[in-house]
């Protein structure tokens, strides 16, 4: 099973969207595919998910069913992490389900951090929820791969999710903003790293705790403006800075001739913004690639939604790639 996280501390890149379409790709692709909503704000369940369903998700009082519900005996301090509910949106398909109640675990996860250094069992436990919540939910529904979604943020809750992961995709925009992403994300992912190791080193035997490796597998560029097939000047000169900031900031690397981001090996793509079709498809709880002339797609609307398809088609096998997720297992 390989767990792959999409992360950027800045937000508005598109992260969520790039999750839920690939997972859609991986699943057309013939993988079990379990994704974690693992952001308080719980926008991919909501992509995933109407109001309807959700509301029943979400009552009033315990939330049972979604990701809140299999960490609340660790956040209460009643017990440990609870087989979860993978909601199961198609065949090949599930899903942890967010929840806003989420950040309420922040406040745990930050305590038991440092406790981890004492040999602490119980604060083991707390910073691996997420981790053990994953492989239950993985060995339920018998994934091939597990998609992880998380906030915008450099917070606690962040730093155990993405220790959960073996790599971490990096979704950007082309602007001063995802630079300065990169800038605060690649220290910050080694400091991590470093310091679960040095508790890894002290953590009592019979646990399963996540290995920690967070290997950055590449980046995306999203939502970039584009005439001719070529990205307008105004982001195209934040787009020739990408290359060098992500080989010194997020590898630790020493920067290299400049190159673009269609010639850097760490530029897994390009992707369109297709405006006019993401309301449709959030309109009809489905990705672009799936849209039908029933749900409004029409004309050139139809053309759009294959060259999506292909586009993400594209993006996941260079994800599978680096990440050395097997797509044969389909």
């Amino acid at each position: 099973m390989k767990t792959i996280a999409f992360f950027n501390n800045k937000g508005g890149v598109g992260k969520t969207t790039l999750a839920y379409h690939i997972a859609w790709t991986l699943s057309d692709m013939g993988l079990e595919v379990l994704v974690a909503d693992l952001d308080p704000q719980a926008n991919l369940s909501s992509m995933f998910l109407d109001e309807e369903r959700l509301g029943r998700l979400w009552p009033d009082g315990a939330h049972p069913d979604t990701v809140l519900g299999s960490v609340e005996p660790i956040l209460r301090g009643v017990g440990d992490v609870k087989s979860p509910h993978v909601e199961r949106i198609a065949d090949g398909l599930g899903l942890l389900v967010g929840d806003l109640g989420l950040s309420r675990f922040e406040d745990k996860l930050s305590q038991n951090w440092p406790l981890c250094l004492d040999r602490d069992e119980a604060a083991f436990r707390v910073i691996s929820a997420f981790y053990r919540t994953l492989l239950s939910g993985s060995s339920s529904l018998g994934a091939d791969v597990v998609l992880i979604d998380v906030g915008p943020n450099l917070g606690a809750i962040n730093r155990a999710a993405l220790l959960s992961a073996d790599h971490v995709v990096m979704p950007l925009a082309p602007d001063l903003f995802s630079l300065q992403g990169l800038r605060n994300l690649g220290p910050t992912l080694r400091d991590w790293r470093q310091g679960w190791q040095e508790r890894l080193a002290r953590a009592p035997e019979g646990l399963d705790l996540p290995p920690g490796e967070m290997e950055p597998a590449g980046y995306v560029v999203l939502q970039h403006n584009v005439r001719n097939d070529r990205p307008v000047k105004a982001y195209a000169k934040w787009a020739e800075k990408i290359p060098t900031q992500y080989r010194t900031s997020v590898l630790g690397l020493p920067a290299e001739k400049t190159m673009s981001t269609k010639q850097d090996p760490h530029c897994l793509a390009l992707m369109k913004h297709y405006r006019s079709l993401m309301p449709m498809a959030m309109e009809a709880r489905k990705p672009i690639f799936h849209l039908k002339p029933a749900d409004g797609a029409l004309g050139s609307h139809v053309a759009a939604a294959k060259r999506c398809g292909e586009d993400f088609e594209n993006l996941t096998r260079a994800i599978a790639e680096k990440t050395g997720l097997d797509l044969s297992a389909g």
